[in-house]
């Protein structure tokens, strides 16, 4: 493999089963974007990332798995998500509703609040999301082992 510059890691959610879940569905062309808490970058003190930003999807082992490449960002309010980009999320939810049900969960758990640093924090329609879509432009880490060999 050729030396590369180091990238900013691609986190989806926390180590664990649904990051391998996510990672898998990145990388079988089923999840081309994602939603982010606007306060989460601002929790991190840092911006959405700009279009054409390059990452290396990280797996729940810590490794670099590809590189996505940042295709579209729209930061809009939680209320306004559409079910194009809930469809394009890869998840399997088939409406807004089961979307954002799933999503609320996740945000309003004990790690996502400890994340934050606030063990009250809720989301409401006018919560503001960073919502993301983008491509694989290389993969650079081992096959997930869970693929078919066949």
């Amino acid at each position: 493999m050729p030396n590369r510059e180091a990238l900013k890691p691609f986190l989806l959610v926390f180590p664990g089963p649904l990051r391998d879940q996510l990672v898998a569905a990145v990388l079988a062309g089923r999840k081309v974007s994602t939603t982010g808490l606007l306060v989460e970058y601002e929790a991190e003190k840092e911006e959405p990332p700009p279009v054409g930003e390059r990452s290396a999807l990280i797996d729940s082992d810590g490794r670099e798995i590809a590189v996505l490449e940042v295709t579209e960002v729209r930061i809009l309010r939680l209320g306004d998500v559409d079910l194009q980009h809930v469809l394009d999320e890869g998840e399997g939810d088939t409406s807004v509703v089961q979307w954002r049900a799933g999503h609320e969960r996740f945000w309003h758990s004990d790690e996502m609040r400890e994340g934050l640093g606030d063990p009250e924090f809720t989301v409401d329609d006018d919560t503001l999301v960073v919502a993301e879509r983008f491509r694989v432009v290389e993969l650079i880490g081992p096959a997930p082992e869970d693929s078919p060999s066949s």
